[in-house]
């Protein structure tokens, strides 16, 4: 019954990870202390702004990040999205930001892959990246909560990230930290972002990847990568660090540990000691644009570490049966995929 349909006029193999504009954005609106009413379907574009809002005086903000993906048979599937809706509500919580319901999240969500699927790239040509916002706005000077909130969704084609990417060659960054005890480590605030660029061109300057974050308090154990989860492979046993406030709790991270212990893994979330890498065989990052990255070498005090990687690794094929399950190539029995009408 699906039939194959008109695509934007794009050149899908080159496809990198930046934003290509779109049809459609989707907004929504409210007042502080009120509920969020019906959004609306509007062109891509900018948006006005007082320039004493929230968002842009004091960082009261909160993205997230999921995708829609492209089947074989031109179904087009979300993943997880009820589990993005609830993390924003967990950082609305703490932002002290009024938030959708996460029915008014998904709605949302279905709603601008919908107006804009015909940037769903084509099967393993990509994905569509969908970037929920929520920002404080409306004028104000003090202070405080904001008097007004906006949702804003919007969409866009992306490549591969592995093939944007590359091997990771991580560096351990010891002076910078990102997240603190009782800070925002745990939510997808905007402002944890912005303070990883400097360690992130430093170490770029020096010909790695990306940095290794280590907790603030002690400095001695891992916690996330600038953007992603991280996992360390010893042989049966799959190690990740808690999300205890300071780490982001990724859903792709959730799914990877699912799939690892349907598969008899043993999966330990727990403080792992820098050290610890000295001696792991296998090295991987999760997240929504990376996916499941394998880690080539991670350097710690001068010291270069390498590790397995591609055909026949854990990484590997935890990596071929989430996208499997995403893209609609192996059957869903976990759940986790939602159908676009």
């Amino acid at each position: 019954s699906h039939v194959s349909e008109e695509y934007a006029n794009v050149n899908w193999d080159g496809l990198g990870f930046g934003l290509t504009p779109t049809d459609y954005m989707y907004i929504m609106n409210c007042s502080k202390g009120q509920k969020f009413s019906q959004g609306t379907l509007t062109r891509f574009g900018k948006t006005e702004m007082n320039p004493s809002s929230g968002i842009l005086n004091y960082g009261q903000g909160l993205i997230e990040g999921l995708k829609a993906y492209r089947t074989r048979n031109e179904r087009i599937l979300l993943f997880r999205p009820e589990e993005n809706a609830m993390r924003m509500q967990m950082g609305a919580e703490r932002m002290c930001m009024s938030s959708p319901t996460i029915e008014q999240f998904v709605n949302a969500v279905k709603q601008i892959v919908h107006s804009n699927r015909r940037w769903v790239p084509p099967p393993g040509k990509g994905t569509m990246y969908i970037r929920p916002l929520l920002i404080g706005n409306g004028p104000d000077l003090g202070v405080a909560p904001a008097s007004e909130y906006t949702f804003v969704t919007y969409a866009s084609p992306v490549g591969n990230y592995h093939k944007v990417l590359g091997a990771l060659n991580l560096v351990v960054e010891e002076k910078f930290r990102r997240a603190t005890p009782g800070g925002t480590g745990g939510v997808k605030a905007i402002t944890n972002y912005a303070i990883i660029y400097k360690p992130i061109s430093e170490a770029k300057a020096k010909g790695f990847t990306d940095v290794l974050f280590l907790d603030a308090v002690t400095g001695k154990y891992v916690e996330e990568a600038s953007t992603s989860n991280i996992f360390v492979v010893k042989e049966n046993v799959i190690s990740t660090p808690p999300t205890n406030g300071t780490i982001l709790p990724g859903i792709t991270r959730k799914s990877i540990i699912e799939i690892a212990r349907v598969l008899g893994y043993q999966v330990e979330e727990r403080a792992i000691l820098v050290e610890e890498l000295f001696d792991a065989e296998e090295v991987f990052c999760t997240g929504t644009a990376v996916v499941v990255n394998p880690v080539n070498s991670i350097t710690y005090q001068d010291k270069r570490t390498e590790y397995k990687r591609g055909v026949g690794t854990v990484g590997q094929k935890l990596y071929e049966i989430l996208t499997g399950i995403q893209s609609g190539c192996i059957e869903d029995e976990m759940g986790w995929t939602v159908e676009l009408d």
